[in-house]
Formats: C-alpha cells, structure tokens, sequence
C-alpha cells in the first residue's frame, strides 16, 4: 500500500481480484491509498476449483490486512458477492452458503477425514456466462435430488458417517448432470465401486471430478494410479483433503499498516 487515490495495480488477468481490492478499500472508507495485488495460486481457472473465490476473497482479507483492518466472513461475503456468485470457502470449517445473494449461512462442522482424487479432462467453464444462465425451471425440478444430498452430508458430518457424505456428493453429481453434463461421470462411477470410493463429487460449475476416498482406509496415491491407467482421456490428476475454509495469513510484519509492501499476505484455500 502507499499513498494514492484507491487505485490497484495488480496481474494483468486478476481482473476480478483487482476489483475485489478496490472494493474493499471503498467498505474501509480508505481511498487515499494505492494497492498493488500479486497473487500466487495453484489454482487453474475454468475448472470449478473456486479458483475465482480464492483469489477474490484473498484480495479481500489481504487489503485489509494491509490496512490494518481484519475483516470478518460475513464482510468478505458481502464484498465478494457484489462482484459474482461465491462459494462458501471463507468461513471456518465446513458450510452451507448462499453463493448468490449469501443470506443462508449454516455450518456444519470440521472437515471430515476424506481425501479427493481431482481428475481433470481438460476444458474450462467461463463462470461469468454459466452463472447468467436462466435455470430457475430445472433447479426446481432438480430440488428433491438436492435436498436429499444435502441432508445426507449433513447427517455424514455430524454422526462422521463418511459413506453418507459420499452417497449425499454421489447424488449432488447425477443431478449435475441436467445442468452441465460431464461424459466421464458414468465410467468413473463404475472405477469408484471399484476402489471402494465413498462416491464422487464434481465441479458444478467446472469441469473436474473427484473421487471421494477414506483417508483413513485407502491410499489416495494408488488409487490415482490405478485410474490413470484407465482413463486415457485424462489430462492429468491431484490428489487434495478436505480442509476448513477460511484464510490463513502468511506475511504479517511488513503488511501490517499501511504504506508497507504489496496487497499479498494471505494464502487462501
């Protein structure tokens, strides 16, 4: 930050996280400041990762940070979603959110042990266009399949039934289907009862899908192994936990008041 008049220089592409860095200036009531925003993910756009929410929300809680100001959940929900619909990830542990308007906010708990085999055919998703869509029509017919997955993971986190968690995601990702339709999902359904999966999970706004597995039980490496040896389609793979949400700052001291240093010490995921 340094004196200036609320502009934020930034990568040329983070057009969003620039915004969401300007925003946050003007909800702090401090435009006499100027902001330069670098951002270092693994994220790759396109791919319903919530690549987009991490950067926005991190530009959100590093901008205050870098101001002095430690911004709550609630005030980064409220700035992120005046710029596009946002998942749930900045709030500690596991939740229900509201990705549109951010009026329903339920948490469910801590992360349970489960680890995810990412598989990415290739391809990306412009979710600024996807989530212009008019689809009032068929979420509405889509609600029972929707309630009945969610019911089921709530119940999963709560009593740690891992397998309800996966039949709840398994569930959550046939319905996907009548909205973006992934060609992968079937034959993967099928390799998952193979590698005893709890289910799967998919990006239902993206273009990846996940195996759900037992940390405790099954070593996600083999099991990324083995369906890399049959899908020839595959791009590639990762293999991630399931965390809490929330930030976790990483640069402190040099960003902690402003005219110090660039607009970075939060890592987001």
């Amino acid at each position: 930050m340094s004196p200036g008049k609320g502009q934020v220089r930034g990568p040329k592409g983070a057009i969003k996280a620039r915004e969401a860095a300007a925003r946050t200036m003007q909800y702090l009531g401090l435009l006499d400041m100027d902001a330069e925003l670098s951002i270092n993910s693994p994220l790759l756009p396109g791919k319903g990762m919530a690549s987009s929410t991490a950067d926005v929300a991190g530009a959100i809680l590093a901008t205050g940070l870098a101001l002095g100001q430690q911004l709550t959940p609630q005030e980064v929900a409220e700035i992120a979603l005046g710029i596009e619909p946002s998942d749930g990830t900045f709030f500690p542990g596991i939740v229900v959110f509201d990705h549109r308007s951010g009026q329903m906010h339920e948490e469910l708990g801590p992360p349970p042990p489960i680890d995810i085999v990412v598989l990415d055919f290739g391809g990306e998703v412009d979710t600024i266009a996807f989530n212009r869509q008019e689809r009032s029509d068929i979420l509405r017919s889509l609600e029972p399949q929707a309630k009945k997955a969610l019911e089921l993971v709530k119940e999963g986190i709560r009593l740690g039934r891992l397998e309800m968690i996966g039949e709840g995601a398994t569930i959550s990702a046939l319905a996907n289907q009548n909205i973006l339709y992934k060609p992968q999902l079937d034959n993967i359904l099928i390799l998952a009862k193979q590698v005893n999966a709890l289910g799967v999970n998919v990006a239902h706004s993206g273009t990846v899908i996940g195996v759900l597995l037992d940390s405790q039980k099954q070593d996600a490496k083999d099991v990324a192994r083995f369906l890399s040896g049959q899908l020839p389609s595959l791009e590639r793979n990762y293999i991630a936990r399931l965390v809490s949400g929330g930030p976790r700052a990483v640069v402190e001291a040099q960003n902690a008041s402003p005219g110090l240093g660039h607009v970075a010490p939060c890592r987001y995921r």
